[in-house]
């Protein structure tokens, strides 16, 4: 399976934040926005991927992460021009899709805890035929693509931001599909919104009957680092978590390691780059210590 990142658009709700910095590199409480996504497809055991990003971010982007060689995988870069929806990006990298892609928004943040492994079965098991997307509950799901469920939880419809929703669960910035997206893209007609929306992918698959939605329950964590409150709340809610369990969430030197993209070696490597005797550096260390 093949990874997009979509680190596009132009922060305009993280204004005067992203004035002149981009916001896909601001901090979520000790680590760039841009490494919670892509720490989500590392641990999908996604290795290959393109980020898609503004003419004017990806410079900034890929000053940070690179080829992404050191940490096993092969990035790509692509320009999404103007902010045309997230359905553009299936456009955009069409040539990048050759087989099941899964789809990451550059501000969303996954915490899955203990469940992970059952979210990964779920995408892997229908794997190049039925698309996957995740449902999360959320008090405000007028501002979401929500998802109307019967009562044995099959999918009824999916609707983008309804003035009256049929449910409380939401459609989540992560989406699996097959790779005939493609041309379910390029079939799009703008909305009213002058988008190509995601939504209307989602219920195209969901009219053949190839479309599964899993919902996350309690105990999970969904984040949309794109207001100055979200992403407050995102790093309060990662700094919590690891003063109180000594684990770091999205540290992608430790998730390349464990999923054996890189070598002991490898990753002693990435640590002797840190050249500040900071925690983080400490942390890695330890890495080493434990096996």
């Amino acid at each position: 399976m093949k990874g997009i990142l979509l680190a596009g658009g132009t922060g305009s709700r993280l204004y005067p934040l992203t004035k002149a910095v981009s916001k896909n590199i601001l901090p979520v409480y000790n680590k760039p926005m841009i490494y919670y996504p892509l720490s989500t497809l590392m641990l999908f055991g996604i290795r290959d991927i393109v980020i898609i990003s503004t003419p004017e971010d990806t410079p900034y982007i890929q000053r940070l992460l690179g080829d992404g060689h050191k940490l096993g995988l092969h990035l790509e870069y692509r320009i999404q021009n103007q902010p045309k929806g997230i359905a553009e990006a299936f456009i955009i990298a069409d040539d990048f899709i050759d087989e099941d892609v899964c789809l990451i928004l550059g501000d969303n943040i996954f915490y899955m805890g203990g469940q992970f492994n059952h979210f990964k079965e779920e995408v892997y098991k229908n794997e190049g035929k039925v698309s996957t997307i995740f449902a999360y509950h959320v008090s405000n799901p007028k501002h979401f693509g929500v998802i109307e469920f019967d009562k044995d939880d099959n999918v009824l419809s999916i609707e983008e931001k309804p003035e009256n929703p049929k449910s409380n669960y939401v459609s989540v910035g992560l989406y699996f599909y097959p790779k005939d997206v493609v041309e379910k893209a390029k079939k799009l007609t703008p909305s009213k919104r002058g988008e190509l929306e995601i939504t209307d992918i989602s219920n195209m698959f969901l009219k053949e009957g190839r479309m599964k939605v899993v919902q996350m329950k309690r105990g999970n964590a969904w984040l949309d680092a794109g207001t100055p409150e979200s992403l407050m709340d995102a790093g309060q809610f990662v700094q919590i978590f690891e003063k109180r369990q000594g684990l770091k969430v999205a540290c992608l030197e430790e998730i390349a390691y464990r999923c054996g993209f890189i070598t002991k070696e490898e990753l002693q490597g990435l640590i002797d780059e840190i050249k500040a005797d900071i925690e983080y550096k400490q942390y890695l260390k330890n890495l080493l210590l434990e096996d």
